[in-house]
């Protein structure tokens, strides 16, 4: 399972708590491997933005502040029903080109399962906290509450590793035609965009599972087993 996203999407965190529903009923989910990919949603984004999220909200898609205020509220709303609190009016917004850095280190220094530690640290960190998630330290320090060395990730941040492969995950997701996230790929085959529900994940993780691992043919119930007419071996009883 390979999912697009970014640290400050909040439909992202969304959709990471849908797929873990979605993969906690699944009965081959010890066989799920699960790496997430880089995708920022304002490249251009200063390291830390000033003023209230909302405003900034507003200006962007011209709406009135109260007006973001309420989508702020139904989104608040809806990531409760899936166990996850936000807090918009503590957001502290940035550029989140180092974040997915580190997300690539924790994936070669301690593998998929690391990885998704520190993906789901970040959105904690961000959405819930109110951490400014284009400050270093606070990087730094976020990733080595989830287990990785903080020398090392400062070492990552003070130079540009990792940088290739941010932009190759960026590269890749332009060539899936990918405009929006989440965006779930499922064996190099199934698309999902969006946060999808729970039901509806697990539905495609059912259905690759079953096209990779097609079951044996089942003999009808009541069907003549062993003394029918059949040849073998090249010959035939006569």
């Amino acid at each position: 399972m390979d999912i697009w996203s970014d640290v400050v999407c909040p439909w992202c965190a969304i959709g990471r708590a849908r797929f873990e529903a979605a993969l906690a009923g699944f009965p081959h989910q010890d066989e799920v491997t699960v790496r997430w990919h880089s995708f920022e949603l304002d490249g251009q984004a200063p390291r830390e933005r000033t003023g209230p999220l909302v405003e900034h909200l507003a200006a962007k898609y011209g709406m009135s502040v109260e007006d973001a205020l309420s989508r702020h509220r139904q989104m608040t709303e809806t990531a409760a029903a899936d166990g996850l609190e936000f807090h918009f009016e503590k957001a502290r917004p940035g550029n989140t080109f180092d974040a997915h850095r580190l997300l690539h280190h924790a994936l070669e220094t301690g593998g998929p399962q690391l990885q998704d530690r520190l993906k789901e640290r970040l959105f904690r960190a961000y959405l819930t906290e109110g951490e400014p998630i284009g400050d270093p330290d606070t990087l730094v320090r976020v990733a080595a509450e989830v287990g990785l060395d903080a020398d090392g990730s400062r070492a990552v941040l003070l130079s540009d590793r990792y940088a290739d492969a941010v932009r190759a995950d960026e590269l890749q997701a332009r060539r899936y035609g990918i405009t929006s996230v989440p965006f779930f790929v499922v064996d190099e085959k199934y698309g999902v965009s969006g946060a999808q529900p729970a039901a509806a994940l697990r539905e495609v993780l059912d259905t690759a599972w079953a096209e990779a691992n097609p079951s044996p043919l089942v003999t009808l119930p009541g069907a003549p087993s062993d003394d029918g007419g059949a040849c073998t071996d090249g010959s035939c009883a006569i």
